[in-house]
């Protein structure tokens, strides 16, 4: 037996369009020539003749939010309770098994951006690719964002997932989920206008606030959801374990036994 691994996730990357404006990654990059004299600093006596080819180390300075890059959401995320009324579990305290389970890819491709994805949706997309939910599974959304990452329309690309569809998915046992889009709600200028419409605020967020009623997980900003088959697969996603963090950095990636 064979295991291949597909990366699904995006590189932290400053300088495009990954986040909203104010909320972008910022990456200061040193080389081993900016940094000779920090190396030294630890070697009184030492001069840069004595660093081989007068290197430093290569080093690199972040101001990053927890919500950049390819990330766990934990449920403390979407509100302070979770499985109505208890405390919310923070990044640190996420179960392990909750992430590295047998996966299902859901392609929602074909909806259009702002789209509000029901259970209806996903019982339908379960029944094409005849696959049954079992308890722990991952579950990743394929939306029309995965494709305009770092393209000026990315976060407002794609459809997102609502509050009844979402708890589809929990209610069968699933407690960690993903999508490609930036959100896994809907694009929030889709939702404000529709807010500003209806003046209805059980919208605004409603896929992120089912963790309320059914605490879990999901991972924002994957990527190449696109190469990956609609099951067959396993997918590894731990966090960083950042204390009582409401988020954290994953390395996501798609495990083949072939």
């Amino acid at each position: 037996m064979v295991r291949r691994l597909v990366d699904i996730s995006v590189p932290l990357q400053a300088g495009i369009a990954s986040d909203p404006p104010g909320l972008l990654p910022e990456i200061d990059y040193f080389s081993h020539a900016d940094t000779a004299e920090q190396v030294l600093a630890f070697f009184p006596g030492a001069t840069v003749d004595d660093l081989p080819d007068r290197e430093g180390w290569a080093v690199e300075s972040v101001r990053i939010s927890t919500h950049n890059g390819t990330h766990l959401d934990a449920p403390y995320h979407y509100s302070a309770t979770m499985d109505g009324g208890a405390r919310a579990i923070t990044i640190d305290e996420v179960p392990l098994d909750w992430c590295l389970q047998p996966a299902v890819k859901l392609d929602f491709r074909h909806f259009q951006d702002g789209y509000v994805v029901t259970a209806a949706d996903v019982a339908a997309e379960l029944d094409r690719i005849g696959h049954e939910l079992r308890p722990l599974e991952i579950v990743v959304v394929n939306t029309a964002a995965g494709a305009r990452y770092g393209q000026d329309d990315y976060v407002s690309t794609g459809c997102g997932m609502g509050r009844e569809a979402t708890l589809y998915l929990l209610e069968r046992g699933v407690r960690l989920t993903g999508t490609d889009a930036w959100s896994w709600d809907p694009p929030f200028s889709y939702t404000a206008a529709r807010y500003a419409r209806e003046h209805d605020a059980s919208i605004i967020w409603e896929g992120h606030r089912a963790g309320r009623t059914i605490g879990y997980c999901h991972i924002e900003k994957l990527h190449n959801l696109e190469s990956l088959p609609a099951s067959g697969f396993q997918i590894s996603c731990f966090p960083v374990k950042v204390h009582a963090a409401s988020a954290g950095w994953t390395r996501a990636v798609a495990i083949f036994d072939e």
